[in-house]
């Protein structure tokens, strides 16, 4: 939670830690405006369901936070610990968007709306984008 708080500026509503304190059990914080709730990783013995991306290898998931300066974004969160998997830089949908890593393996897409495009010019513009690449 501490991470999330120094990364990103969300605000802590609640925490319950295992009776000795070294596990997180349930985390609430809020983060523009929206809640979202972290906890450690549980044996299946414990009651646990989820694994964490580094029990798994990796992500599924990508959880992309719209904010006005991705660039301070980034960098603020990097100072917290996150590490940058595509550097902040202009795309083709009119945002500028980079992607981090932070310390319990979650995937986080940084956006920032630079110009609003119609679906056309966004359909247009990934073409563009992608011809040559796939």
């Amino acid at each position: 939670m501490d991470f999330y708080k120094r990364a990103f500026g969300a605000e802590e509503v609640a925490r319950t830690t295992t009776p000795d304190g070294r596990k997180l059990v349930h985390g609430e914080l809020s983060l523009l405006g929206h809640l979202f709730y972290v906890s450690d990783e549980f044996d299946s013995s414990q009651g646990g369901t989820c694994k964490s991306p580094h029990t798994l290898g990796g992500t599924g998931v990508r959880i992309t936070l719209y904010v006005d300066d991705a660039d301070k974004t980034v960098a603020r969160a990097v100072n917290a610990g996150a590490q940058i998997i595509m550097p902040v830089q202009d795309m083709f949908w009119g945002g500028r968007y980079g992607k981090l890593l932070d310390p319990f393996g979650h995937e986080w897409g940084i956006n920032q709306e630079k110009k609003q495009l119609t679906e056309a010019e966004t359909q247009q513009a990934a073409h563009e984008f992608f011809k040559g690449r796939l």
